[in-house]
């Protein structure tokens, strides 16, 4: 069993700053790409970064230069920074994770989310 776990999120002022982190548990053989996504509210879930196991990492354009995803070095926990934060940015986010177990299965794999809300 996997379990992707987010913490960080809450309430933050226009121009502030809020981490989220998220981490990995489990049955896990190897963590490929690990991201971050977010829906607001009436909107469709959609990315915000991506960082694989290794190469570049990738953004949505609206949160380049504010936003930097980053992973620590055993790999199983993600964070995102996010600074200059805009009310636009609020949202549910979702760390999402391509995961192979022990068993040599690979899935996605989603957190449960967590609400970061941006006051103007």
């Amino acid at each position: 069993q996997v379990q992707l776990v987010e913490s960080g999120g809450g309430l933050a002022q226009a121009g502030g700053s809020l981490r989220l982190s998220c981490t990995a548990s489990g049955s896990i053989r190897r963590i490929d790409s690990m991201g971050w996504y977010r829906q607001a509210p009436g909107k469709q879930r959609g990315l915000v970064a991506l960082i694989p196991s290794a190469g570049s990492t990738n953004y949505v354009d609206s949160v380049k230069g504010r936003f930097t995803i980053s992973r620590d070095n055993a790999g199983k926990t993600v964070h995102l920074q996010m600074n200059s934060l805009k009310p636009e940015d609020t949202a549910v986010y979702y760390c999402s994770a391509y995961i192979r177990t022990i068993d040599y299965t690979g899935m996605d794999y989603w957190g449960k989310g967590t609400l970061v809300t941006v006051s103007s």
